[in-house]
């Protein structure tokens, strides 16, 4: 779903309360099978169609989906606009309604401020982070946004932090050059292109 009407209605064609009630019956029928359902929120620090997004709108939808039996809720800053303070104000927000360890970030990298706004909303507690291998997605109803922040990216940052991940940095890079050289297409990762020793 989305925290903006209007990138709601440009995305699914609904204003944000009917996508809520469409999203209910799939929730409850996902909990009556035990499948598990995780929630995503989209437009939650800028929509390019009505520009800055309420904190507070951002957490409405989120407590709604939290409501329906979503085990966490991925908020993401689908345009790549977010800084690390609005960030932070955004997560602030949304966790005085749903606890901080039920939230998600999803951050795409338009404006180069994904790694920064990881990391600020890190210290605000948050432990799950969306990521694509090799800065791979994007959204094509938003004019200019980027691809996903890059898996290989976010990882060196958090091993530089020291905190542990599970996942091996050299298998990433090369998982990355693999899908990247079947695309034809170059790595959106600062990581992986300084790894394999600089652009081409």
């Amino acid at each position: 779903g989305s925290a903006s009407e209007g990138f709601s209605r440009a995305n699914i064609n609904a204003s944000i309360q009917e996508s809520l009630a469409r999203f209910a019956p799939v929730a409850e029928a996902a909990r009556a099978r035990g499948v598990p359902v995780r929630g995503y929120v989209s437009c939650v620090v800028e929509c390019p169609y009505d520009g800055a997004v309420a904190p507070g709108a951002v957490a409405r939808v989120v407590a709604a989906l939290r409501d329906m039996g979503c085990y966490e809720v991925s908020l993401g800053d689908t345009i790549g606009r977010g800084t690390p303070a609005a960030a932070q104000r955004m997560v602030d927000a949304v966790a005085e309604r749903v606890p901080v360890e039920r939230l998600a970030v999803h951050f795409h990298d338009t404006y180069g401020q994904a790694l920064a706004n990881i990391l600020a909303v890190i210290e605000r507690g948050i432990v799950a982070i969306d990521s694509s291998v090799a800065g791979l997605g994007g959204c094509p109803y938003a004019d200019g946004a980027s691809g996903n922040v890059a898996s290989e990216d976010v990882l060196y940052m958090l091993d530089g932090l020291g905190i542990e991940t599970g996942v091996n940095l050299s298998r990433l890079v090369a998982a990355g050059a693999l899908i990247c050289e079947t695309l034809g297409r170059r790595s959106g990762s600062r990581v992986a292109l300084a790894m394999a020793g600089g652009p081409e």
